[in-house]
């Protein structure tokens, strides 16, 4: 009797768990653009930042070269979509500071690493592109979440060329997935070590990198970075979600890759703009 009770249980945990990873399948359309592709991380920027990364420039690059584009998006202190990556311009700037401590004309007098680029609006970004190359536009986390994501959402729903979504953060993911389902969402993840660094707690790594906030997201694709790929991971792919990798590099394995992963996101190399 007892092992039937606990065979019961077993079987409980794991359906709960099937329950909470599920992904939901993109359709063949939101698909296709993603399908194979390779797109510059940030921009086709320069590894010593001559081309800074997420400039105009790096975006023309590599529009210009047909690659896709992976960019990162969150709101100034005056509410606009900026295309920059870390919560701080420290390392980009010679300022220190939020980005979101910041209005857009005071970004905008910061050089980026000393060069003559500065730092975008969304919009202009998208009007380089011009719909030419597929973007993945990450969203960062933010208490405010939901004026970046309304504002963001705005945007989009003014182009035509083909973008989707994601971000580490559910509350976004979930977001978009009850405002614009039918835009093609993602959720990013990485690995439990990398959480614990972060600062998460236990908890947070624990279900951050096993994907259990899942059941409120249903994500269609799964962008993880390096490092040992979980349990879900593997579920995730078998229950028909795309799977995305960040960031391959020159002295990455580019044929594994190309055999487990639907789209990648590279960096400081130049290579097939499709396989």
């Amino acid at each position: 009797m007892i092992w039937l009770i606990c065979g019961g249980l077993v079987l409980f945990l794991a359906l709960l768990y099937g329950f909470a990873v599920f992904p939901r399948r993109a359709g063949k359309q939101q698909r296709a653009p993603f399908s194979g592709l390779m797109a510059a991380h940030r921009g086709l920027y320069e590894k010593d930042q001559s081309v800074p990364e997420n400039s105009l420039e790096a975006f023309l690059r590599a529009a210009n070269a047909g690659y896709g584009v992976e960019l990162d998006v969150q709101l100034s202190k005056d509410g606009q979509v900026v295309v920059f990556h870390d919560d701080t311009v420290d390392r980009m700037t010679d300022k220190k500071g939020r980005v979101d401590s910041f209005t857009l004309s005071e970004l905008q007098a910061m050089p980026l690493k000393g060069t003559e680029h500065r730092i975008p609006l969304f919009t202009d970004v998208m009007a380089v592109l011009d719909g030419s190359s597929p973007t993945i536009v990450e969203l960062k986390s933010t208490k405010n979440y939901p004026e970046l994501c309304r504002k963001t959402l705005a945007i989009l729903r003014t182009l035509k060329g083909p973008y989707c979504v994601e971000s580490f953060d559910p509350h976004i993911v979930r977001w978009f997935k009850k405002n614009a389902p039918d835009i093609l969402r993602g959720q990013l993840s990485e690995s439990f070590s990398h959480w614990r660094k972060s600062g998460a707690t236990l908890w947070q790594a624990v279900l951050m990198h096993t994907l259990c906030f899942n059941f409120l997201t249903r994500p269609q694709f799964i962008a993880f970075g390096r490092g040992r790929r979980p349990l879900c991971w593997f579920l995730g792919r078998a229950f028909g979600a795309m799977t995305v990798y960040w960031t391959e590099r020159p002295d990455s394995d580019h044929e594994w890759l190309s055999k487990r992963y639907d789209c990648r996101i590279f960096e400081h190399y130049k290579p097939e703009t499709r396989y």
